[in-house]
């Protein structure tokens, strides 16, 4: 069932109706309509069928919920947000997805579709091995690729006008490598019209997500019942903190997000690097060593001295030399993450945040290593990260993690193989995908395997 109000409105078309977009962009988007600007609104889609239940109970409740956020002190808002106009059905082909894409009304396309789904190699070109990729390649639309491809192809015959296609993922310089992936896409299908197209009548501004948004658990219900009296069957919680940074390129109109605290600027790079290196891999550092210990959350793994020290080592040691100069203030920066991963209110999962670690490697921790050696400081901190993930992934080789490990490009035969090798070190240290150039360092993989054994005698104590 689809529910639309305000047809006359400008719509934002998102694809990815997960919990992260609704505390997220429509949250801003909410503010700027709340604060008597409603010349914008979200139609809402996903490409999987797996948030079917969640759009249904969204178009039953005309696209409304209830948005809980809570500081690290323990203070609860509780928001009801009205952006989202459109709840788009899911079905196989994704007619309804691509025509409201196609619609001229649509003016920004924004998606979240995690790191693993943009399927690129450690060069970040698209991987055109990946069984979906050669789905879409042959006119699916599993992918984000083939999703955009068909939907901008349709747009092309229908009417042609402009519209801005806008990530919302921790993906480093997102506009641009998604825009690389979708024009490899195309050029392997030889649609040269669609191409050229495109290349003229879209923008893809990189952007900087930020806020802390867990899968959201029964009781967040019954504390909006409590609080609101709404029996609401899509709640979502996040933390107090918010941040969203973009690239002011809209090629068809945008809402005035700068009047709800978003940050429009002409390069994201700095912010982008401090968060994806700061916040996310100490996140997934944190994580990895939690779940090695026994434990089910962030906070309580932030708040074990031992793993505070790991994350808080890498990024003094090596992240911050790293991104100096910057702009920011990133010591203060480091201390505000750390005391955001300790909000025992936000009960993060280590689950949710160990997902995605071979996205995650590449994307968030290889870049400052090798800037390590480049400059010639050896990255005896930093190296305990990969050496975390390879612990945590012996464990799920050998059936012996607390939960199911999600990973979009997960190869799991070739992970088995690895650990049933005769030196799983060397196989993990050597892999490109994950290390790109430092694959072939002898200093680094001895350094990984000097790390590796550190974390297991530090598991052993």
């Amino acid at each position: 069932m689809s529910k639309s109000l305000n047809t006359s409105s400008a719509v934002w078309l998102h694809i990815g109706a997960g919990s992260f977009h609704r505390a997220h962009q429509a949250w801003y988007l909410h503010r700027l309509i709340a604060g008597g600007d409603s010349r914008w609104s979200i139609a809402l889609a996903n490409i999987r069928d797996d948030a079917a239940p969640l759009l249904n109970a969204l178009a039953e409740q005309n696209g409304q919920y209830v948005l809980e956020t809570v500081t690290p002190q323990g203070e609860r808002q509780y928001e009801t947000i009205t952006s989202i106009r459109k709840v788009i059905p899911w079905d196989n082909e994704l007619a309804a997805l691509i025509a409201e894409g196609a619609h001229p009304q649509t003016r920004v396309i924004s998606f979240t579709v995690t790191e693993g789904g943009y399927y690129l190699d450690n060069q970040f070109n698209l991987d055109q091995s990946n069984v979906d990729i050669q789905a879409d390649l042959l006119g699916g639309c599993r992918t984000i690729y083939g999703t955009i491809a068909q939907l901008l192809a349709h747009r092309k015959q229908l009417n042609g006008d402009p519209v801005t296609l806008l990530n919302c993922d921790n993906l480093r310089h997102n506009g641009e490598r998604f825009r690389h992936g979708l024009m490899q896409f195309l050029q392997l299908r030889q649609e040269t019209a669609l191409t050229a197209w495109i290349e003229s009548h879209t923008r893809c501004p990189n952007t900087m997500v930020d806020r802390i948004t867990p899968r959201p658990s029964p009781d967040v219900a019954q504390r909006v019942a409590q609080a609101t009296g709404f029996q609401d069957r899509a709640p979502v919680m996040g933390e107090a903190f918010i941040q969203w940074v973009i690239e002011d390129d809209f090629i068809a109109g945008r809402p005035a997000l700068e009047n709800v605290g978003v940050e429009l600027v002409a390069s994201v790079l700095p912010y982008e690097e401090a968060k994806i290196r700061i916040l996310n891999a100490s996140h997934s550092c944190i994580a990895w060593a939690g779940t090695l210990l026994g434990q089910n959350f962030i906070h309580e793994s932030t708040g074990t001295p031992a793993i505070y020290q790991l994350a808080y080592d890498y990024v003094t040691q090596d992240v911050l030399p790293s991104l100096t100069p910057s702009p920011l203030d990133l010591a203060a920066y480091r201390d505000v993450v750390l005391e955001r991963f300790s909000n025992p209110y936000i009960r993060d999962t280590n689950q949710r945040v160990a997902a995605d670690g071979f996205s995650k490697i590449p994307g968030f921790i290889t870049p400052t290593l090798q800037e390590c050696y480049q400059r010639g400081q050896v990255p005896t901190a930093t190296a305990m990260l990969p050496a975390l993930f390879f612990i945590f992934m012996q464990r799920w080789h050998q059936h012996n993690l607390p939960y199911d490990y999600q990973d979009g490009i997960l190869d799991a035969a070739a992970v088995h193989q690895m650990f049933n090798s005769a030196d799983p070190v060397t196989a993990f240290a050597t892999d490109e995908k994950l290390f790109g150039s430092l694959a072939h360092s002898e200093p680094f993989a001895q350094l990984l395997r000097q790390s590796i054994d550190t974390v297991n005698h530090w598991l052993a104590q």
